[in-house]
Order: C-alpha cells, then structure tokens, then sequence
C-alpha cells in the first residue's frame, strides 16, 4: 500500500511499514509543514490585474488554498473574487487592496471584504460566511469594527446613543428625520452669520427669525419667526404690507412708503390720494360711532345720513363736515 492523504487539508497518511529511510522527510514536508501551513501559513497575491483562484495540489504538496490568512494586495479600483476549494476551511482574509474582495467558491455567492478590512470567514456546508470582523475606517467613512469602535475621524463620536459630529455633516442624497420630536438647527446672532452658501438655514437670535441664504440681496432672508396679532394700541403711524401674490405662497412681502400709512390704535388710514379706478367711492348712510373731524381735518359724506342715537360727531373749530 501507497502513501493516502486526508481529502480537506491534503495531509500525508503514510501506511504502516512504508516509507523506510524517507520516513522524517515525509513527515516534516507532507505533514509538519502543511499544518503550520494551514495554522499559521500567509498567502499574498495582487489582484490589480484579475481575480485570484486559490491554488490546489494533491499529494501532499504545498499550495495558497491551505494557508490560514489571505493576503489580497494592489489597486484593482474595482471588486475581485477570491476563489477557494468548496470545502471546510477557515481563512482570515486580510484586505490590503483598494476595493472590496469577495472569498467564493467556484459557484458560490461567497462574503464580500471591504478595503482595508478583516474578516474571519468560512465555509458553512454550502458558501463561505463572515464569522468576525474588522472593518477600516477613515476619515470619510463611517463604520464599527467588532469590538464597537468607531473607525473615523476625532470629528465623528459614538458614545452608544448619540452621533455628534463636530465637523461639517454631507448629505448627498435626500434626507428624512421621522421622528415625532424636532429637529434642532444652527443659532447665532446676526454678527455669527457663516459664509453664505444657497440653501443654508438658521435661527437669528437678534431678531428673533428663522433666516436663510438666497445669494440675492439681501442674501439672508427671514423665512418665519414673526408672530401676528391683532394690533389695536399702537398710536404710531405703521407701513402696510403687501404681498406678491394672491394665492399660494408669496416670495416677497413689500411695505408702502410714508404716503400710505396705517395707524392701529385710530383705525385711520392716511393716503396721499384716494384713487377709486372704478369711478366709484361709497361710504355708509349711517353713523354708528362716535367720531371727531380733527383740526386741521375737513370731512364729507354723500347723504342722506343717519346719526345714530346717543353718537356724536364733533368737529373741530374752524373745519366743516359737508353732507352732499
């Protein structure tokens, strides 16, 4: 009887009797070295030009798909395979390539390796699976190895709750905040403004104002913060607001200048001409409160007209209150 070999690791199974006087030679070369081989043994390959088929032998002979760790190197730029026997082993895949590497078998989806990463996998009876892992990180990536450090910058902190970024946070694609909270954004006085940029938003807290940056002028523009209310106190003259659109949303809010102004606490609208464009101006058959033509002030009112009772019109010395 010849020499057999186990059918995973291709180790020699001398049969009693044989091999005399090459009994030491096949023993350290067919077995000694082939289990530290597979122990200990480190296979590199770049795969900047191809895939990368592990090599097999038979016989007892020394070969890639029996080492422990795997060694990927070079710029590929794109994903490569690393294909290993379909059979029991355990690899640890050390990827020191710049794109990701998947260990497969020849018909099999296998485990992908990202760059620059480690993983432990092997074969579970039917495709090579990660046990453990140990993923890079750099200062543009966001990941966790296996033992929850974060592989980032010093900017990027996770203390097992919160994310807290201290640098700028990119967002290339839409984003959504779902939660029935709220979302908390920057504030700063009007001093604190950053450099503008289209499309940045913030709180103003000088003016109380939420503001953002349009580049037109004014390039920081209020976009809410003002409350309204009712405003029947105020006994200075105020500028009307108008608006640039009668329906939806308008873009711009105007106010007149000093020849049209509104006083609150009076109710008195100032104008240096009213100008009826239809050729029609109506006031009311009856007055229902009581009201004085101040001096300096003259009035009229296309009649009849009805003074309620208990109101009174008051008009000052010297001004009259003409009823056509």
């Amino acid at each position: 009887m010849t020499t057999a070999y186990t059918p995973l690791l291709g180790l020699a199974l001398p049969v009693t009797g044989e091999l005399a006087g090459t009994w030491g030679e096949e023993v350290n070369d067919s077995i000694t070295q082939l289990v530290e081989d597979s122990v200990a043994g480190v296979a590199t390959f770049s795969v900047t030009a191809g895939n990368w088929t592990l090599s097999t032998t038979t016989n007892g002979l020394p070969n890639e798909a029996r080492m422990a760790i795997l060694i990927p190197t070079g710029t590929p730029g794109v994903s490569r395979n690393i294909v290993a026997p379909s059979q029991s082993k355990a690899y640890i895949v050390i990827n020191q390539s710049d794109a990701a590497v998947v260990l497969k078998g020849s018909a099999t989806t296998g485990v992908t390796i990202p760059a620059g990463s480690t993983f432990l996998c092997a074969w579970n009876s039917s495709d090579f699976i990660k046990v453990s892992e140990n993923v890079a990180g750099s200062n543009t990536q966001v990941q966790f190895n296996n033992n929850g450090v974060l592989g980032a910058s010093a900017s990027l902190t996770w203390n097992g709750t919160t994310l807290a970024v201290t640098g700028a946070l990119t967002a290339s694609a839409d984003s959504a905040f779902t939660s029935t909270g709220a979302v908390q954004i920057s504030a700063g006085t009007t001093a604190q403004r950053p450099t503008g940029a289209v499309g940045k938003i913030r709180y103003n807290s000088t003016i109380g104002e939420f503001e953002g940056y349009s580049g037109s002028s004014p390039a920081w523009k209020s976009i809410g913060g003002s409350a309204l209310s009712n405003d029947t106190t105020t006994a200075s003259d105020l500028y009307p607001t108008f608006a640039s659109a009668t329906t939806g949303t308008a873009l711009n809010l105007y106010t007149s200048n000093a020849k049209l102004l509104y006083k609150p606490s009076t109710g008195e609208l100032k104008a240096s001409a009213l100008v009826a464009t239809n050729g029609i101006m109506v006031n009311s058959t009856e007055v229902s409160a009581d009201y004085t033509i101040a001096s300096g002030t003259n009035g009229f009112s296309i009649g009849p007209i009805t003074v309620d009772d208990g109101i009174t019109v008051t008009v000052a010395s010297g001004q009259q209150w003409v009823v056509i």
